[in-house]
């Protein structure tokens, strides 16, 4: 059997009928796109790295535990996870904010661009990551899903129809409702995306 060949649901219940192979084509087939989902908003390889990881980790568990309700949108649903543990990952951060230089050729604190930013511009910078993510979670599932593929990971509206199973149009509709509605929330919340 073929398996390059079959459905995201096929190998998915492949898997759950005991095909390991069939985890391997699924990590394989959407490596790439989850990787650089994940690599473009924590910008750090081995972070990256170990957030993809811990992301199969879970959708494996999900998966024998039969947590997964397949609607055609596996990847979708890894994004997800791959997303949730991202804001995990920068919550740990955040309450633990030290800094390294064991993985850096060169000496982070003897570099000019990183003693330039004041204490005031790191926090301003941190707060508004934090409140762009806030905001896309209050978006509506569907409005979300479309906003972090898209610009998180890249995808183009024809990619993201395929992968939501909905037309471009569709997939151009949400991501219209999905930035009127992120303006609306900034103006009536009054948030403030400027480091000025």
């Amino acid at each position: 059997m073929e398996l390059k060949s079959l459905t995201d649901f096929e190998l998915v219940n492949l898997y759950i009928k005991g095909n390991q192979s069939s985890m391997e084509a699924l990590i394989t087939r959407h490596k790439k796109k989850v990787y650089t989902y994940i690599l473009l908003i924590v910008k750090n390889q081995h972070i990256a790295e170990d957030i993809f990881q811990d992301t199969f980790i879970k959708v494996i568990k999900s998966l024998r535990q039969g947590k997964y309700n397949d609607e055609g949108r596996f990847l979708s649903w890894v994004m997800r996870i791959a997303h949730n543990l991202i804001i995990d990952h920068f919550r740990k951060e955040k309450n633990q904010k030290t800094y390294s230089n064991d993985a850096n050729d060169v000496d982070i604190f003897n570099n000019a661009q990183f003693a330039d930013k004041t204490v005031e511009e790191n926090i301003i910078s941190d707060q508004i990551e934090c409140d762009v993510r806030t905001l896309i979670d209050t978006l509506p599932e569907e409005q979300r899903e479309v906003i972090l593929l898209r610009h998180f990971s890249g995808l183009s509206f024809k990619e993201i129809a395929e992968q939501t199973n909905v037309s471009i149009n569709t997939a151009l509709g949400r991501m219209r409702y999905a930035l009127i509605n992120l303006r609306k929330t900034i103006e009536e919340k009054n948030v403030s995306l400027t480091l000025a």
